[in-house]
């Protein structure tokens, strides 16, 4: 008989978590068009912009072990508790990072907002992982993540829709260039005051949402899991973990992973402003790359049911190498259409090296090994700076530099795929 993907008495706590999932992916996507909504309203470069990303994945990679830590010695419910508490609390912190309009002091508040998603990540997928068969473990864990591009979506269709369209500094001419760095100091304060508070409000509306979700967690029985109940020394797990190379090679592929999702959904902003592009119009490019991302999660989890996780980790990191190649050497919109594709072949990478990388860590060990896992999306402050940096630079080689930049990307897919093939040879 085959095990059931989720069990009955499993379900309505399975519901409740992937929800969360949800919820991170609406933070993520909103704040990605953020960078290029900040480079231009505060005036900053390309890498000072990327420090949005700087912050936000940085708070990750500050707080997945304390969460971790914090898991081990209360429960899954309390860490997501707090961690719905930190998000919130980030998130109306925008409210006086608007009215002092301090960039920094966005960023401390995306900062301490992504010390919540840090709780919530480090949590949620080894209880995602827990509520079932070990056999199906990687697939539940794909569904639930399946609804997390859910919230992206949300989140990219607020900053299309709602944000980027109403901020006045991306106004263009004619000759389709802003015109907002001409203008006089006076007149830019005005405008810095207006687009400042067009961005907070969606965060705003984000920790009231955030809020209610407390109530209904904190009101509901969750199950508790061996895990929470035996717990071995930090030390012997430390052991246990790093004597694991499926494991150690999974936190290091999910680092560069991370990188690359976030520079592919982050630049692609920039990448079509390079083509004329206004903001607006772009983010319709980076709503479309997560739908396909989105269907291709529901597809690449049918898959798995035929052919190993591993096997199909190593052939999406191949196919989504090959677009990166198209990205970098196709100038116009070819090249732009190449970029959307890569967000195909990202759909299963996240949960299939994550669910790879614990398929053999003890239960009593996840918590700690799901942290260093979420910590590993550290690659997402590390490498968008750098592609700034190279953004930056105008031209390269006689290619766009924005086009260049995407070697960065590429360079975490091939990674991707050797992890896909290495741990495949392994299971065979």
């Amino acid at each position: 008989m085959q095990d059931k993907l989720v069990e009955k008495r499993y379900l309505v706590t399975f519901i409740l978590i992937t929800s969360l999932f949800a919820l991170w992916g609406f933070a993520n996507d909103i704040t990605n068009p953020m960078v290029a909504a900040f480079q231009t309203v505060m005036e900053l470069s390309a890498f000072e912009a990327s420090w949005v990303q700087c912050a936000f994945y940085g708070g990750y990679a500050t707080m997945a072990v304390p969460a971790a830590l914090f898991i081990r010695k209360y429960s899954y419910k309390s860490g997501i508790l707090l961690g719905l508490g930190l998000y919130a609390v980030g998130a109306f912190l925008f409210i006086p990072a608007a009215a002092m309009q301090n960039f920094l002091f966005f960023c401390l508040s995306l900062y301490i907002l992504t010390f919540g998603l840090a709780f919530l990540e480090t949590t949620a997928n080894p209880f995602i992982l827990s509520l079932g068969s070990k056999a199906t473990s990687t697939r539940r864990l794909n569904l639930a993540q399946a609804f997390n591009p859910m919230g992206s979506l949300i989140g990219m269709a607020v900053a299309s829709l709602v944000v980027l369209p109403s901020l006045w500094s991306d106004r263009r001419g004619a000759d389709g260039e802003t015109f907002f760095h001409t203008l006089s100091s006076v007149e830019k304060a005005e405008i810095r005051l207006h687009d400042l508070q067009v961005i907070r409000d969606p965060y705003v509306l984000l920790g009231v949402v955030v809020l209610a979700m407390f109530i209904i967690i904190a009101l509901k029985k969750m199950p508790k899991r061996s895990e929470e109940m035996q717990c071995d020394s930090i030390a012997a797990t430390l052991k246990r973990l790093w004597k694991n190379g499926m494991y150690r090679g999974g936190v290091l592929t999910q680092m560069f992973y991370v990188a690359a999702q976030i520079m592919v959904w982050t630049f692609i902003i920039q990448y079509a402003d390079n083509l004329g592009i206004n903001k607006a119009t772009a983010q319709n490019y980076n709503i479309l790359a997560m739908t396909l991302f989105l269907c291709s999660r529901f597809v690449s989890t049918i898959l798995m049911k035929y052919v190993n996780s591993r096997k199909l980790l190593a052939i999406f990191g191949a196919g989504a190498a090959l677009c990166t190649i198209g990205t970098i050497f196709i100038v116009g919109l070819g090249g732009l259409y190449s970029l959307v594709g890569i967000s195909v072949f990202m759909s299963l990478m996240f949960p299939t090296i994550y669910g790879i990388a614990l398929e053999n860590v003890e239960e009593r060990d996840a918590s700690l090994g799901a942290a260093f896992l979420v910590m590993a999306i550290v690659g997402g402050a590390i490498m968008p700076p750098l592609q700034g940096l190279i953004i930056d630079q105008g031209e390269i080689a006689s290619l766009p530099a924005v086009n260049v930049s995407f070697v960065l990307p590429l360079i975490s897919f091939i990674v991707v795929t050797i992890y896909g093939l290495y741990t495949n040879k392994r299971a065979t």
